[in-house]
């Protein structure tokens, strides 16, 4: 049964087949903690909902993904999770990402690595791996909240073959987030369907006077399902550069597909695609570098004996709470804005990023919306993860940074499968374009048919 499906059909939800579920699934690592289910009215009708862990949920343990903050319960909920309780929605569950969002392959986790269902010696993607791998395994009407610094939506959506909404910068609010980079955060939605992700939008999107940078009004994105796109769509040459020919040609046959149907497409290019990749890890870490300055164990999360003087104490439990990856982009950040450098690279990165949304909106002139691939890969074994080095995994996320660095709303839908693995098909659009973007996606969804997700 869909998410619309149990919404339309007036049912109890049938939380002890659920419960089953979930030990099934422990194996994967899905969940660090479960909420007790209760009971659930309004437009959600007590549908299950994941939260990825570095949203504050009450009462629910919270470590975004780190052994710092282990042990830190919040006592208040984030925007997103209140307006999903006010909805009728039942908060069930953390799921597993990378330590503060550092990573493309979810295999910077505390707590468990989370494996791809349709093959577990594959990696989930990253940051919002668990979120993406539950809705996959999964096989219940269930909608997973994610979060995006990078491509931390997409990445999981596309490698675990189901649908992800990163939305514009401020559509949704991000009180109770803890954060990785202020200015390129954004939550959003991972569902089955392009139904399931517009739902939630409608229910997570709005003004919050808690966060000053939430300045979207909602929309009734679900009118959007079922109503053809008519637009132009741009493929951009640069995003087909250095990308597995098997996830070439399955997002060139989508492509057509589409053309099928009417959508005009062009060719278009972003020249500043490389440069988008620098510009976002100088901004990224510099902002993650101040963020994580105070997780310090004074106040929440790990602590230990008070000796010695503060500085020795700080080193002490941030050297044993955070892991390898938070450490190096704690290291390459703080560089990168110190007395001497933050001229030479932070206000640079910064100056690119006006160039790279110049860039977008110039081409969104000519086109409505962009198609592309979402990642350039199927989703890698844990055997190859581990033979890439750091500089290697950053440019995996070439195709994903640029809209996100942008603050462009975009979406990743199950394209077809290469080797028997998911392949993404990335839709981008304008600021605050989620509407086309939804027509858009729901235009390819019915084209495609339904997918046979695997057994879990």
């Amino acid at each position: 049964m869909s998410v619309k499906e149990f919404l339309e059909s007036g049912k109890d939800y049938d939380y002890s087949k659920l419960e089953k579920e979930l030990e099934k699934l422990e194996r994967f690592n899905f969940f660090i903690s479960r909420a007790r289910a209760g009971t659930g009215g309004g437009i959600l009708k007590g549908l299950p909902v994941s939260i990825k862990d570095n949203i504050c949920v009450k009462g629910v343990q919270t470590t975004a993904g780190s052994r710092i903050l282990e042990g830190y319960v919040p006592p208040f909920d984030s925007t997103v999770s209140l307006r999903i309780k006010e909805s009728g929605g039942i908060i069930i569950g953390k799921t597993s990402q990378d330590e503060f969002g550092f990573g493309t392959f979810s295999t910077n986790c505390a707590y468990g690595v989370p494996k791809n269902p349709w093959d577990p010696e594959r990696s989930c993607g990253g940051s919002s791996g668990g979120a993406a791998g539950l809705t996959a395994a999964l096989n219940m009407p269930h909608i997973a909240i994610g979060q995006s610094t990078g491509g931390s939506i997409s990445c999981p959506a596309s490698f675990c073959g189901v649908v992800g909404l990163t939305p514009t910068y401020g559509l949704v609010s991000r009180y109770g987030l803890i954060d990785y980079g202020n200015s390129l955060d954004k939550i959003g939605p991972i569902g089955r369907s392009v139904f399931d992700v517009a739902l939630m939008l409608e229910i997570i999107a709005g003004r919050d006077n808690r966060d000053q940078t939430c300045i979207g009004e909602k929309e009734d994105y679900t009118g959007y399902i079922g109503k053809d796109f008519k637009g132009k769509v741009g493929v951009p040459k640069e995003y087909f550069e250095n990308v597995d020919e098997g996830v070439e040609k399955v997002v060139w046959d989508s492509i057509k597909k589409l053309e099928g149907e009417g959508v005009e497409y062009e060719e278009v290019s972003l020249p500043l695609t490389d440069a988008a990749l620098y510009s976002y890890y100088i901004i990224a870490t510099a902002e993650a570098s101040t963020n994580l300055a105070k997780f310090c164990g004074m106040r929440y999360g790990l602590h230990e004996e008070l000796r010695g003087n503060f500085n020795e104490y700080f080193s002490r439990v941030r050297g044993k709470g955070f892991g390898e990856e938070a450490k190096r982009r704690i290291i390459l950040g703080t560089y990168g804005r110190m007395a001497g450098y933050r001229d030479q690279y932070y206000m640079k990165a910064l100056k690119v990023r006006t160039k790279v949304i110049q860039e977008f909106r110039n081409v969104f002139k000519r086109v409505d919306l962009i198609v592309a691939p979402t990642m350039p890969m199927i989703a890698p074994r844990f055997d190859e993860i581990k033979k890439l080095k750091p500089l290697e995994v950053y440019q995996m996320d070439r195709l994903t940074v640029p809209p996100n660095l942008a603050g462009l709303p975009h979406l990743s839908i199950n394209s077809g499968f290469s080797k028997g693995m998911p392949v993404g098909l990335h839709i981008i659009g304008d600021h605050f374009q989620e509407g086309p973007i939804i027509s858009l996606a729901s235009m390819y969804e019915s084209l495609r048919g339904d997918v046979k997700y695997p057994e879990v």
